[in-house]
């Protein structure tokens, strides 16, 4: 398909143009063995192609998440396209717990509402379990008191049996937080004849929002949910409303996969490795996250496959990364210490094409001041400095991205592997500084649809308003931002061809160790000061 035609595209044609097309697999050219050359071959015609393909599996299975139909199918995508342009890919599968939550408190009538599952409210986790199953009735307050002005811990609702005096069996019980334990108003409400129970927080300052709701409710088989004190207030605000509540989830353990594939030329004693996550999360397209960072480097890879490098280049594309870096983590657990020397650096790209994007650059060198003292391995301010090369030679700015071990390099790191690579922003806010500089809308998200089903190629269920401002400085392909997913597939070839070739930079580094110089129990710390970075 031609540039021209790919710019000229709407979301609606796109949309259409998505569901009758399949991918055929590119080859690359034996002599893309300069950064001028590879980057010319890395076409953002050829990275979109493969986000079409991405947007057909979500279309056909609902989403791309790792424990899913469609992240089987991302999968055997990637395969085929690698298998094509002569790889001989690896795919390494692994275990991991797979989570799934479908429970749902809708209002039926009047004044229709459905709450939203972990912003309006959750199902509980009481320590006995969560039973299962969905009721619909008529919702009956059970001795509310709608007053934060009362001092926390005061209300007794659903603490007696008495207090359910005259209850309607059938109905959905509605109480507070307050002076008793959540399985004991429960477990009351049941008594009563209650089909089903809702918990609102008791609303005074510290006390609205969502928590967890646990104890010994043995003996509970009714479906129970906690709501926030605005979401309870607002079914209170009409008793006797028809209220649907459901508890539905899967906990299980389910097979997940990474794919990895290297050059047939290069020193097997230095590898360079560059990676993305190929996971969307559950309900989503995921063609920003993660899309983006897969098919710049899937084109990369393709474009690659005959250059002889100096180093042998081995691209991955990681499983569960939205469950907490679980493919990542599981290849770099698998590696015996001589395999982990071998790695010469690990790079990133998560997120390289967002609809108000910012260019962000890993701080190696903690510029920044965000990274604790040793926690960034030596070498990763030197591979920092290869992508502000390459933005400052093109004429576009770039900023610090937080070295934080939030994404995938994370289990690098963890093992004293230098890392780096580029991020254009989730669902942090825009500066007004950084909408001078890129252009696009202060104040809004880098990418307002950052987890949302509205992450897709195809414009559905975007904010209109906005996407309609963010137009009128860029082209936008649905939520992929063209302009920086061009820029960034450059950016993705010119480093992974640069290291290919040559290291020193990196691996000369001050303080950089060396091969087998990792000292004993210093991955498990840093392993644990990035998964405490991740829950903040």
């Amino acid at each position: 398909m031609s540039r021209r035609f790919h710019l000229a595209v709407s979301a609606a044609a796109t949309a259409a143009l998505i569901g009758a097309m399949t991918t055929p697999p590119a080859h690359a050219d034996p002599n893309n063995n300069t950064v001028r050359k590879l980057t010319e071959a890395v076409t953002v015609d050829g990275v979109v192609d493969h986000l079409e393909a991405f947007q057909e599996i979500a279309d056909e299975y609902g989403d791309r998440a790792a424990g899913r139909p469609g992240y089987q199918a991302s999968v055997d995508y990637v395969v085929e396209q690698l298998e094509a342009a002569g790889y001989e890919p690896t795919v390494q599968e692994f275990e991991f717990p797979y989570f799934e939550e479908n429970s749902e408190l809708i209002r039926v009538s009047p004044n229709p509402r459905t709450f939203v599952n972990g912003t309006d409210f959750l199902r509980n986790t009481f320590d006995s379990g969560s039973p299962e199953g969905t009721a619909t009735g008529s919702l009956v307050p059970v001795g509310l008191v709608i007053d934060p002005s009362l001092p926390p811990n005061s209300n007794s609702s659903g603490c007696e049996a008495a207090d359910f005096a005259g209850f309607p069996v059938g109905g959905v019980a509605l109480m507070q937080r307050g002076t008793c334990g959540f399985s004991i108003k429960a477990l009351n409400a049941q008594a009563a004849g209650a089909s089903a129970v809702v918990i609102m927080n008791e609303g005074q300052p510290g006390r609205t929002g969502l928590l967890n709701m646990i104890g010994d409710a043995t003996g509970l088989t009714i479906p129970a949910v906690f709501a926030t004190f605005e979401a309870g207030a607002d079914l209170a605000s009409t008793p006797g409303a028809t209220v649907t509540v459901t508890v539905d989830y899967a906990a299980e353990i389910r097979t997940a996969s990474n794919v990895l594939a290297e050059t047939a030329d290069g020193n097997d004693d230095n590898t360079v490795m560059a990676g993305a996550h190929l996971d969307s999360v559950q309900n989503g397209a995921g063609i920003n996250d993660n899309g983006s960072g897969s098919a710049a480097l899937l084109e990369t890879a393709i474009q690659m496959a005959k250059v002889k490098p100096t180093n042998t280049v081995r691209f991955a594309w990681w499983g569960a990364e939205e469950e907490g870096l679980l493919g990542s983590e599981y290849y770099v657990d698998q590696l015996s210490d001589e395999e982990a020397e071998d790695i010469a650096l690990y790079l990133n790209f998560d997120m390289v094409a967002s609809p108000n994007y910012m260019f962000g650059i890993y701080d190696g060198d903690n510029s920044g001041g965000t990274a604790a003292p040793g926690f960034i391995p030596a070498g990763s301010a030197q591979i920092e400095d290869v992508f502000e090369k390459f933005y400052a030679d093109r004429g576009e700015p770039s900023q610090d991205s937080e070295f934080s071990g939030r994404s995938d390099y994370g289990p690098f790191i963890a093992v004293g592997i230098p890392a780096g690579g580029l991020f254009t922003g989730a669902e942090v806010p825009k500066t007004v500084a950084e909408a001078a500089l890129y252009g696009g809308v202060a104040g809004a998200a880098y990418d307002p649809c950052y987890h949302e089903p509205c992450d897709n190629l195809t414009g559905e269920g975007q904010n209109t308003a906005l996407y309609d401002q963010l137009r009128a400085d860029y082209t936008l392909i649905g939520n992929i931002n063209v302009h920086a997913l061009d820029v960034n597939s450059d950016a993705i070839a010119t480093a992974v061809l640069t290291f290919a070739y040559d290291t020193s930079t990196v691996n000369g580094a001050p303080g950089h160790p060396g091969r087998g110089q990792v000292k004993p129990g210093e991955s498990e710390r840093t392993l644990a000061a990035i998964r405490d970075q991740r829950t903040r």
